[in-house]
Formats: C-alpha cells, sequence, structure tokens
C-alpha cells in the first residue's frame, strides 16, 4: 500500500535560517546552554565572521569541513558558518576512533577538521587527520601553535562578504554504518535539507511559544536538524553537552523547555535517574523518541513520571523525519506515527510488490528531502535508492488509519545507545586475537540501552586460552564502545549456505537461553 503525507510548498531557505529570530527580537536568547547565551544577533555575527575566516584560510565553496565535536554552542556556530560559505559540514561521531576518524576523513577528502582538544591523543594515532590540506582547528586548547576556533571567531575578517550558494550544492555529510562494514557518508544538498527542516517544523507543529531542547548529539541529523529547524522556526533552542540526569534535570527544571527530542535508551536512563520527578517535566508539552524502538516499558515509566506520553517517531540519515506521531491528532502509542509532511510511504514485499494494509512488508520512502546518495559510494547509492524511492531497509505495517508500525530490521545492525553497530567490524576487533579463530556477533535486546553486543567466539586450539574480560579489551581498543559487552566460547562456529558466520542460528541460540 501507498500512503501519503500532506504536501509541502517549498523548502527551508537556509541562507535564511535566522531571519525569523533577526527579525522579530535579534537581542533575545537563540542558543542557551548552561555556561553561555547566545541572541540571535550574537549567534548571526559569529558565524558570519566564523564563515568569512574559514575563507580566507583557503577554503572554497564545496570543500568538506569535518568535525570531531561534542555539543558545545561552537558547534552550532560552525554549522552555520559552513551553510554560510557553502562549505559541505561533515560531522564525526565524537566516539569515533583513529580508524573509523581515517575512513570519514579519506572518503569525504576533506580540508579542514574542527576537534576538541581532549581528542588529541586519539588525532595524533589518526593518519588522515595529519595529512589534511588546510590542517585542523583546535577547540578548547589554552594554547598552541595550531589555529583556534576561538581565535576564528574573534578575528575580524578582511570582507564578510560571502558567497551565493546554489540549492543543489551538498551542505551536509553525515556517516552512518551499513550493512558491509564501512560508514557511508550520507550527503544531502541545501534542498533536500531545507524541506528536511520544512517537514519538521510541520509534522512536529511547532510554534512560537515553544523552546526545544533535542536530547541527543549535534553529530547526528537528529539533534542538528532539530536544532536548525528550531531556529527556522524562529524559537529558543536548549543546547545539553551531555544526556544523563546531572545535565538534563536542572535544563529541564530551570529552562523549562516546551519540547523534548531524545533516544530512546537515553530517555530511559533519565526517567531511572533517582533525581527525576514530575516537576522537571511540567513545562514539556510533547517529548518525541526515535532512533529505536520505544518499548512499552518505558512507554510506561515515562507517563507515570512526566504525565505525558512519549510521541514515537522514525526517520534516517537519509531521508530526515519521515513519521510522526502528530500532537494535534491521536497519538497511537506504540506506533511510529503517521507520514510526515512532504513523504510518500510505499510498503512492499521481497518482490518489489505492494501490500495490503495490515500486510508486514519494507518500507520504500519517496520525499524531497532524499539523500542525493553516499558520498564517493554510486555502487551503494544504486542499491539504496531505485525511480526515486529510498529502500529503508525496515520492516513495518500500516493500520487502516496510515500508522505505522515497527516490525524489525532487515540489515543486521545492532542498536546500542541509539548508535548504529555493525556486526561485521566487531567481529574482525576479535578475531585480530591470536586466539581466536572464528567471531560472530549479534544484538541482544535491553530495556535500557535498545541492545547489547554479544560475540560468539571459537578459539584457536593449541593456543593458551585467554579470559572473556581480556577480549573484551582486545576488542575495546581496536573499536571503542562497540566492543562486546559479554561473550560466549563455542565449540563450532555456525555458517550458513555461503560458508558465512549464520548470525540467524546465533539469535536462536541467544533466544533459547533468555
Amino acid at each position: 500500500m501507498a500512503i501519503a503525507g500532506p504536501p509541502l510548498d517549498q523548502p527551508i531557505q537556509l541562507s535564511e535560517v535566522l531571519k525569523p529570530g533577526l527579525d522579530s527580537n535579534p537581542d533575545s536568547a537563540a542558543l542557551v546552554s548552561p555556561t553561555e547565551t547566545l541572541s540571535w544577533g550574537e549567534l548571526d555575527e559569529l558565524s558570519s565572521r566564523l564563515a568569512a575566516n574559514l575563507l580566507e584560510l583557503g577554503l572554497s565553496p564545496g570543500d568538506r569541513a569535518a568535525t570531531l565535536m561534542p555539543n558545545r554552542s561552537a558547534l552550532v556556530v560552525f554549522y552555520l558558518a559552513c551553510i554560510k560559505s557553502g562549505l559541505v559540514a561533515t560531522p564525526l561521531n565524537y566516539r569515533y576512533q583513529a580508524p573509523e576518524i581515517d575512513h570519514a576523513l579519506e572518503v569525504t577528502e576533506a580540508s579542514i577538521l574542527l576537534a576538541h582538544v581532549e581528542r588529541d591523543a586519539d588525532l595524533a594515532k589518526s593518519v588522515f587527520a595529519k595529512q589534511l590540506p588546510l590542517g585542523q582547528i583546535s577547540y578548547g586548547a589554552e594554547s598552541g601553535g595550531s589555529t583556534s576556533y576561538e581565535e576564528l571567531v574573534r578575528k575580524t575578517p578582511k570582507s564578510l562578504d560571502l558567497p551565493d550558494v546554489p540549492p543543489t550544492a551538498p551542505v551536509f555529510i553525515y556517516f552512518t554504518s551499513g550493512s558491509t562494514g564501512k560508514p557511508k557518508g550520507v550527503t544531502h544538498t541545501r534542498e533536500t535539507y531545507g524541506y528536511i527542516l520544512s517537514s519538521l517544523i510541520f509534522g512536529m507543529e511547532l510554534n512560537a511559544d515553544d523552546v526545544l531542547l533535542p536530547g541527543s548529539s549535534l553529530s547526528h541529523i537528529g539533534a542538528s536538524h532539530m536544532a536548525l529547524g528550531g531556529f527556522a522556526a524562529g524559537l529558543r533552542v536548549d543546547l545539553a553537552r551531555t544526556f544523563d540526569g546531572h545535565e538534563l534535570l536542572p535544563i529541564l527544571q530551570n529552562a523549562k523547555p516546551t519540547v523534548l527530542t531524545m533516544l530512546p535508551a537515553a530517555l530511559f536512563s533519565l526517567v531511572r535517574d533517582h533525581d527525576a520527578k514530575l516537576e522537571h517535566f511540567q513545562s514539556l508539552r510533547v517529548c518525541f523518541a526515535g532512533g529505536d524502538k520505544v518499548s512499552a516499558e518505558l512507554e510506561k515509566e515515562f507517563t507515570d513520571l512526566a504525565g505525558i506520553e512519549i510521541d514515537e517517531v522514525y526517520g534516517m540519515s537519509e531521508i530526515g523525519l519521515a513519521t510522526v506521531n502528530p500532537r494535534s491528532g491521536m497519538n497511537r502509542v506504540g506506533s511510529m506515527g503517521r507520514i510526515s509532511p512532504g513523504f510518500q510511504a510505499s510498503i512492499r514485499d521481497d518482490d518489489g510488490n505492494e501490500v495490503p494494509t495490515g500486510t508486514t512488508g519494507r518500507l520504500w520512502i519517496k520525499s524531497p528531502t532524499n539523500m542525493i546518495g553516499y558520498w564517493n559510494r554510486p555502487d551503494a547509492t544504486a542499491e539504496t535508492l531505485v525511480d526515486g524511492w529510498l529502500d529503508t531497509g525496515d520492516i513495518v505495517h500500516a493500520d487502516e488509519d496510515g500508522y505505522l508500525w515497527f516490525e524489525g530490521r532487515k540489515k543486521q545492525i545492532i542498536v546500542h545507545d541509539g548508535s548504529n553497530i555493525c556486526p561485521q567490524e566487531v567481529e574482525g576487533s576479535l578475531e585480530a586475537h591470536s586466539a581466536v579463530s572464528a567471531a560472530g556477533v549479534i544484538g541482544i535486546h535491553d530495556l535500557v540501552h535498545g541492545e547489547n553486543v554479544r560475540a560468539y567466539v571459537t578459539l584457536e586450539a593449541g593456543t593458551p586460552r585467554p579470559t572473556m574480560a581480556e577480549l573484551i579489551q582486545f576488542s575495546r581498543d581496536r573499536v571503542g564502545y562497540k566492543a562486546p559487552e559479554e561473550i560466549v566460547v563455542l565449540e563450532e562456529m555456525p555458517l550458513n549456505a555461503t560458508g558465512k558466520i549464520d548470525r540467524v542460528t546465533l539469535k536462536r541460540m541467544a533466544e533459547a537461553v533468555h
């Protein structure tokens, strides 16, 4: 069956994303963090100055400007500067280790990297970070020889004339894990991203009284497009540096946001924080959660504590926010909501035929928000984008009222705390150990984290037997947070008909135990 959301008239013009706030009250707060408040005028001035100074460093429109930053006001200013200067903002997951940093920098041929000084030791292990044409911009360094962010936003540029950039020009590259194990660069133009913001404002029914708190990482599309969409709607955005109760509860109580967006795992931890009370959530009109399935347990505990239901949403880096439980309509708890404005959905079987209402199938999306492709990966792009439709790889069904219900992932990506983890990558880290002959990795359902990583290994005969703690640390040294939480030793690894690790059998083994 095919389902369509309300039509979208036009995209947000990214060059005017701050205009609503500047026109209404340039001296009022636009971006607020626990350590800093920037007005609309200050945000505009800082980002314009930074944009001009970036170009004076030798960058040109279309160059990729990578970032390795935690949530800070500086990251928002940098994104706005990239928009103004025509640079392609390329956010890297702040938890990336040197191999992942190298992959992203190599794929995008980035020209420059903005990085927090606390990542200096990891960047020293990176090959490509040392070879960037225009080097690195440091953030938070007290002194040093490299260019600093602080310098670039203070320095008066020779000229504030900024280029006109066509709507078809790339503006963001977000990296996301694919089933092959190598992250791919999801590429959005100024036009596709403008439609993402337009659909967000319309679909979430943002109004002039709202204050937004994106409770997740700005290096991902979820929080970054929420922040930029808030600006485009003329709203104040509250910025959380971390996503635990110690940071979020005071913001909720003091800043009094009306709209909260979070990943389910982080929201679960917040709800179960022993300091969390009803008064922390009383300003909220709505809480949106996406990036993974919202469990019934989380829904109940949040509703009992906050007094409102969670509005579940569904989105991808490739398409933006594709579904939402509308605030003015019914929040059908447990569903992903209805198709967002500007989107069309088609639910198909494996042969590409649309299935009847209530029947499960693979979700395909057609929208002006669809990415233009994966950066320098025409092969992967051709597999995902077909005749204007994007294959999400997710299995859903639709009810009679057009609400979508998530049934599972076609891909075998493990989603832990909202981060995508590729089994093959973790397997490779374990198989690098001299005592491991084979490894198979799967996700195990967990109420708090979404999925935990479990590895099954077989060991080489005649080699010293490592402890499981040693193997976990060995993996962690190579893939960081993606390392397994537990490891099970098998006498023989199950293989499928093609001789590959049979993860379906491993899943069944895990389910039998639990």
